[in-house]
């Protein structure tokens, strides 16, 4: 039963909305009426239906909270035996947040229409990304749902968790990297010329340490904005030309080589496509299959292309392990475990164990980095206020000198 949005006046004249389902708009204006309300706009929630300012289309989005948050109630309502359609319908009413709502409306609407769930979905893609849709249709095509949807919750909870650890390990860092240049350029901008100003009025010989200060606070003052300017610039044709399969592919490649970063990035990206594609094989998605869309959540180009090369390699009857090894990309621990579960037909569990030890290990490397760039950046911080702070006392001290 489709869901539609309305806008209605109650007997007060005072205008009030909400959603209710009905088999058309003319019903849902009737239901209006009996509820003693003036409907003023009623219209069906599907994808390019605007309603209030707001248009559920294929590019709504969902956040990654929310998604963890309505798969978990959705296996759980599953699992105790709730036919679909109540289970949608339930999250959408206990929802708080309008999207949420809208959403799963909208997909209660297709599954009652004769929809496949997984197909159901597919018309909000950007809420539910490819991985998600080819796992629901999985879980359909073999009959346990719910017990699907129950690992697919556990995948999104996990990548919640680790999103929001990263979010909230990068806090401070940013944080004080701003402050610090804010610092900086204050004292070069505003502070060293006022009070070094002082010195060359007198005429006094001024140290080499404050003439490069003085020599630097003037480049500042004189091309700070050009200089912001150019970044800005050079940060859009960056962007754009990040758009550029060659170039994007060249960049990619060059940060698998930083020496710290560069880990972070294979283990990021290889922790995802090992979880995927474990999540995909073990739900009963044919490997070539679950090849292609684990392929999606790779973000780096050449482990990407690498991946694609190894979906034709396994067509032709290769193995997955000797695939992926010949790039090169990929962990050998990894290659490892992949060999093992191939040769002992548990592809699965070993893919899953693959993805928890790359888990592991980017959480790992995520925490050294910070915990190492956080008193690096403090003791530079503090190497530059000192070199400031010398530069402004040493003519102070050459002047009592003169004094005295």
């Amino acid at each position: 039963m489709p869901a539609f949005e309305y806008r209605a006046l109650n007997a007060r004249g005072k205008e009030e909305k909400g959603i209710l389902e009905g088999d058309s708009a003319k019903g849902i204006r009737q239901q209006l009426r009996e509820k003693q309300l003036t409907p003023l706009e009623v219209s069906e929630i599907k994808e390019g239906a605007a309603r209030g300012g707001a248009m559920l289309t294929s590019r709504t989005r969902l956040k990654s909270i929310d998604l963890a948050l309505v798969t978990r109630q959705l296996a759980t309502l599953l699992q105790a035996g709730t036919p679909l359609e109540e289970a949608l319908a339930a999250i959408a009413n206990q929802s708080g947040k309008k999207v949420v709502e809208r959403t799963m409306l909208g997909v209660r609407g297709k599954v009652v229409e004769g929809y496949s769930f997984a197909d159901s979905l597919g018309q909000f893609p950007a809420a539910f990304p490819e991985l998600y849709r080819a796992t629901v249709a999985a879980g359909e095509n073999s009959g346990h749902l719910d017990k699907v949807l129950d690992r697919l919750a556990e995948y999104t909870e996990n990548y919640q968790a680790i999103q929001q650890k990263m979010t909230t390990a990068l806090i401070y860092p940013v944080l004080l990297t701003g402050i610090a240049i804010l610092v900086v350029a204050g004292l070069l901008g505003y502070v060293v010329p006022q009070i070094v100003g002082v010195f060359e009025n007198l005429g006094q010989e001024l140290p080499a340490l404050t003439k490069m200060l003085i020599a630097v606070s003037d480049f500042v003052k004189a091309t700070g904005i050009y200089v912001v300017i150019l970044l800005a610039v050079l940060a859009l044709v960056f962007s754009r030309l990040y758009k550029r399969k060659g170039f994007r592919r060249r960049v990619d490649r060059a940060l698998l080589r930083l020496p710290v970063f560069g880990k972070l990035i294979r283990g990021k990206n290889t922790a995802a496509f090992t979880r995927t594609l474990s999540i995909l094989f073990s739900s009963g998605v044919s490997i070539l299959e679950a090849l292609q869309n684990a392929a999606q959540v790779v973000s780096n180009l050449p482990m990407r292309e690498a991946i694609e090369e190894t979906i034709v390699r396994v067509r032709e009857g290769a193995s997955l392990s000797g695939s992926l090894q010949r790039s090169g990309l990929f962990p050998p621990m990894v290659m490892h475990l992949i060999a093992s579960g191939e040769s002992t037909g548990r592809l699965g569990e070993m893919l899953e164990r693959a993805a928890e030890q790359q888990e592991s290990e980017t959480s790992s490397t995520i925490t050294a980095a910070i915990s190492l760039f956080e008193p690096a950046l403090i003791l530079t911080m503090g190497i530059t206020v000192l070199i400031i702070v010398l530069a402004i006392l040493l003519p102070i001290f050459e002047l009592n000198q003169m004094v005295g």
